[in-house]
């Protein structure tokens, strides 16, 4: 038993056979060096015209060759990790800490209640004693809906955790569950009981809409809790008073589910908003959080998650104690995150959404380079970490030891009026809240700069991706939607690398030279746009006018072109089918990756140089979590979503028009003059793919008839827009 209680509660194996990787990426970097002599020895001295397209050419790739090198660090040495719930079981099953869970909602309109409340029932029933936890739901919506629904989870959960319990039933969300499950067909107890778990779920679920669709809670409903009378003197959902309810206070001997087993404590949490004040968006929401729980139950670590992000793994709990608790290496780790994944992808990722390639290669290399970043949702911490704790080599931790037994044993309702204090507008004036303590202000990501400034106090993270995922979300089912979600990321990435945390000035002497490049690959993900658009337009351009900016197919400075094209290209497709996905998927994911770099970057980087200027703000954007069902059976069919004009959707129809227009005058030059294609051939092929790439644009514009078409006014303005370039380049 001795020898058996010092082994560790982890491993880490590094991945094999990097040897090839390696090999290629080091090809890579002699192709490119070719490329860069070509350049610098075949500039053109007639033109001027010619000249500064190949300049422009030449810096392009500059900036894509030092962007390369980038991800090439990330990718190095990626190390994946095991974790054994049974020694962890063996030793610690009597002692384990208490975990304080919040969940974020801000709208009942783009986040219905009962998408949150299935992400609250899937928590409740995670495999974990229920004294020890405590959820908390930031509600900045301030919705009186919401807080219904949540009343109606707190009384099914007493007969749904029980099912989970007794037939280890998985995923734990019940709507993820019915829609999966399949009744056993010699199992009449399991039959029986399933049913009629799913007729009370389809009954609760109905009041809620029934409410939802109502507008207002009914009167009879109002008077079943004295929550409702809060809303009595809410004027608006940013202008009123912390709301702050207790709905199961796992303190109570009367708080058991029924089979007499006891429940979680939840709480309900709208804090005070009042329009002369900042509320600094969800870092706002969960600095409240961490302080009221802080007074409730304060255990020592927090997950986090977003109210669209179910668990589906029940056992996420105790794989993240074998991290915490390791005796060896334990002390030293401020969080662990999982990875942001989703269940209503279609079968080619239409969107891009999955993130297979970063969640299976690029973080697993981050966490071999000091750790991932913190994205937000899915991360377990340790509550000293969250509250400006410096870690400190050698030093054994004793933050994890807990006993609920020693909780605060004020009454309920005692409870709620103190705590409301910790959430109100005032509370945070003259203080380090949101600069030195808690999530930090002033970023619309202000999860991956909360946990780039964790990493310079020393302590280190985990990125854990188990075979059965953590936990499941709703992607973006539009084009828009999308754009707009990267829009807000890379903004804030960008903005991060401009600030006075730059990772190569402030993470200097903190954190490792490889990590301080690894935020870069994120951080600088809308930089990427200005190279990337002038590469899709400016040779496409140029074969109006006949300039050529590659040497010709028969010469043998073609060979490091061909090669780093196609290998690249072989590697991304190989590494795309490799993480799950689909050749077809893996041809959406290149479409997307132009989209963003044209569009979402662009408009991140234009909007930074704005904020540089002082006359542009950051603004945090909702991403819808419903799609109306015209929207969803076109999603489920893959035909992208355009529907609604967007500048967004301006630049990529102008940049469609602009390559069919190049492609279609080239090619009929050519015809006319009858000359041979070889000087012109590879931008012709460049201008050719881009064309390939866009064809949903043009199926949007000329063939479909659905309100997901292009809109009329987009396509005619593009078009302008195009036909006005193509006539200057040809001049």
């Amino acid at each position: 038993m001795g020898e058996k209680s010092n082994l560790p509660l982890f491993e880490t194996k590094s991945a094999d056979n990097r040897f090839i990787f390696r090999l290629y990426t080091l090809s890579i970097f002699i192709s490119i060096c070719f490329i860069f002599y070509f350049r610098i020895h075949h500039l053109p001295e007639s033109k001027a015209a010619e000249k500064l397209a190949w300049l422009g050419a030449f810096f392009s790739e500059l900036w894509f060759a030092f962007y390369w090198f980038l991800t090439v660090i990330v990718r190095w040495n990626p190390s994946y990790r095991q974790t054994f719930k049974d020694r962890l079981s063996q030793r610690y099953e009597g002692d384990f800490p208490g975990i304080d869970i919040f969940v974020c909602t801000a709208d009942p309109v783009i986040e219905p209640p009962t998408i949150v409340i299935n992400t609250v029932l899937s928590i409740m029933a995670y495999n974990y004693p229920p004294e020890k936890m405590s959820i908390y739901l930031s509600d900045d919506g301030g919705s009186d809906l919401t807080f219904y629904a949540l009343l109606e989870s707190s009384q099914f959960s007493k007969k749904w955790l029980p099912f989970c319990r007794k037939f280890n039933v998985e995923p734990r969300s019940p709507e993820a569950y019915f829609r999966s499950a399949v009744e056993p067909l010699n199992d009449c107890l399991w039959s029986t009981e399933l049913s009629s778990i799913k007729n009370l779920y389809e009954d609760m679920k109905k009041r809620i809409e029934t409410v939802a669709e109502l507008g207002r809670i009914p009167d009879d409903i109002r008077k079943q809790h004295k929550g409702f009378l809060e809303w009595d003197t809410v004027l608006s959902q940013r202008d009123h008073q912390t709301i702050l309810q207790i709905v199961i206070d796992g303190r109570d001997p009367m708080a058991v589910d029924s089979e007499e087993q006891p429940l979680p404590t939840l709480v309900y949490l709208a804090r005070e908003k009042r329009p002369q004040y900042n509320h600094h968006f969800k870092a706002g929401a969960m600095n409240a959080l961490i302080r009221v729980s802080s007074r409730i139950s304060n255990a020592p670590i927090i997950l986090n998650v977003d109210c669209d992000m179910y668990s589906n793994n029940m056992d996420s709990v105790r794989d993240v104690l074998c991290f915490f608790m390791d005796e060896e290496n334990g002390d030293e780790i401020g969080f662990i995150q999982f990875p942001q994944t989703f269940d209503n992808l279609t079968t080619n990722d239409l969107y891009s959404s999955s993130f297979d390639v970063i969640n299976k290669v690029e973080l697993h290399g981050m966490d071999n380079n000091g750790g991932p970043p913190y994205i937000g949702t899915g991360c377990f911490h340790r509550r000293e970490t969250l509250c400006g704790r410096k870690y400190r080599r050698g030093s054994k931790s004793e933050s994890l030891k807990w006993d609920h037994h020693q909780r605060i044993q004020d009454s309920a309702s005692v409870l709620e009026e103190t705590c409301k204090p910790l959430a109100s507008c005032g509370y945070e004036e003259n203080t380090e809240w949101g600069k030195e303590m808690g999530l930090k202000y002033g970023c619309p990501v202000e999860d991956v700069l909360t946990g780039f400034a964790i990493h310079c106090r020393g302590w280190r993270s985990i990125y854990f991706n188990p075979e059965r995922k953590g936990f499941l979300g709703v992607a973006p089912t539009t084009l828009l939607q999308s754009l707009v979600q990267h829009k807000r990321w890379t903004e804030g990435d960008l903005q991060i690398f401009l600030s006075q945390y730059c990772p190569l000035l402030y993470g200097h002497g903190k954190i490792p030279l490889k990590l301080q490049l690894s935020y870069c690959v994120y951080l600088l993900w809308a930089a990427n746009c200005l190279a990337s658009l002038y590469y899709v337009t400016i040779p496409s351009l140029c074969l109006l006018r006949g300039i050529s900016l590659f040497p010709k197919v028969s010469s043998q400075w073609s060979y490091p072109f061909i090669y780093t094209i196609m290998a690249t290209s072989t590697c991304s497709a190989g590494e795309f089918v490799w993480c799950g996905g689909t050749l077809r998927g893996w041809w959406n994911d290149q479409r997307i990756w132009l989209y963003k770099r044209t569009a979402s970057y662009f408009f991140a980087f234009f909007d930074n140089i704005l904020r540089l200027l002082g006359t542009s703000k950051s603004a945090f954007v909702i991403t819808a979590k419903v799609a109306d069902n015209d929207v969803s059976k076109r999603y489920e069919r893959e035909l992208m979503e355009f529907g609604a004009p967007s500048p967004m959707f301006t630049i990529l129809t102008t940049l469609a028009w602009l390559n069919a227009l190049s492609f279609i005058g080239v090619l009929l030059k050519l015809a006319v003059h009858g000359q041979t294609p070889d000087q012109l051939a590879m931008q012709i092929i460049l201008c050719g793919l881009l064309v390939c790439v866009n064809q949903p644009l043009y199926e949007g514009i000329f063939l479909r008839k659905d309100k997901g078409k292009m809109p009329t006014s987009v396509a005619y303005k593009s078009a302008a827009y195009a036909l006005v370039a193509c006539s200057l380049a040809y001049v």
